[in-house]
């Protein structure tokens, strides 16, 4: 039977009307936040405090959901496969975009093509720590101790393969000393140990450390930074206390699956602009030692691609190689 003129305007009407009916603004529900780390450690504080943020600024809760193993492979696989859109993000760090290709010959996601960066957040400088009642007074200190028994002092690290693994392997190479390396899973199980004298010193971001050097449970010995931090005006670098040219650090980008619409990743990035640059959460971070590092998406190509070439070129010496 033939539609009729009224019938006609209806069915127009629903075919134009009906979608914009339905559409809401983004976000329009929570917003799940993967932190390839367990809780408590910098990666989890700097998201949470993050995420605090921009759900105020969106106006619907972003939750964090912690998803540690495998040198951040379980958290980053968990980000590639989920549905791209724009509802699960996640942080992204050295090991996830520059380490793993170079540590790994098979990883289920590639770093390249399964990834949408939103932006920067953070890089976090590392310090070299040991607990207070640690005979090693200085750098040079556990320099010597290190040179006089190669392989007796031993450092912890938040896993095999990590950041800061990599970075005591150029620290080793740089300097010709041998240390005996316990790995751990995440930061906060090292720096226990740590604290309990399990082990003799650690090279570990500072938001995970801050609070620990801040109340004088831990004693820094220098930071891999090109210059002192604010929250730490007394720690020497490591160019001051002897050794020039290693730095070294962690840094953070939210991410998004590929295929993530673009409309929501522009909304997701300027709402972490906005928090990044809110005063209360930039004298938070940068108390804790934590720098906001904001970035674009072309910024932070080239600086991943610089990155993957120094550690990768560092994890060929030491001849790392891990499996899945």
């Amino acid at each position: 039977m033939p539609f009729t003129r009224r019938q006609i305007g209806a069915l127009g009407a629903s075919l134009v009307l009906t979608p914009l009916a339905r559409a809401q603004p983004y976000p329009s529900q929570p917003v799940r936040w993967i932190v390839p780390y367990p809780a408590g450690g910098g990666t989890d504080v700097v998201a949470r405090t993050i995420a605090a943020e921009m759900q105020q600024l969106l106006g619907q809760p972003f939750v964090a959901d912690n998803r540690p193993g495998a040198n951040t492979i379980v958290g980053a696989d968990a980000i590639a496969k989920s549905r791209p859109d724009g509802y699960t993000i996640g942080s992204a760090d050295n090991a996830t975009l520059a380490l793993n290709p170079g540590l790994y010959s098979r990883l289920p996601y590639d770093p390249g093509r399964d990834f949408s960066i939103v932006g920067g957040i953070a890089r976090f400088p590392y310090v070299l720590v040991v607990r207070d009642t640690s005979a090693y007074r200085d750098l040079q200190d556990l320099m010597q101790g290190a040179r006089k028994a190669p392989g007796a002092v031993s450092y912890g690290s938040p896993g095999l393969g990590g950041p800061n693994h990599v970075a005591m392997e150029l620290l080793q190479q740089r300097t010709g000393i041998r240390l005996n390396h316990v790995p751990y899973r995440g930061a906060a199980p090292g720096i226990q140990d740590l604290l309990a004298g399990q082990i003799d010193c650690m090279l570990v971001d500072t938001g995970s450390s801050m609070s620990h050097i801040q109340a004088g449970k831990l004693r820094a010995l220098a930071v891999a930074h090109e210059r002192r931090l604010d929250p730490l005006p007394d720690v020497p670098t490591f160019a001051e206390a002897g050794i020039a040219g290693f730095k070294a650090f962690s840094w953070q980008f939210l991410v998004a699956p590929a295929g993530t619409p673009a409309a929501a990743a522009a909304v997701l990035g300027d709402a972490l602009n906005k928090a990044l640059g809110q005063a209360g959460v930039k004298k938070r971070l940068l108390d804790l030692g934590i720098e906001p590092a904001a970035m674009n998406g072309e910024e932070a190509a080239r600086f991943v691609a610089a990155e993957a070439a120094l550690w990768g070129g560092v994890i060929r010496k030491a001849g790392i190689k891990l499996e899945g």
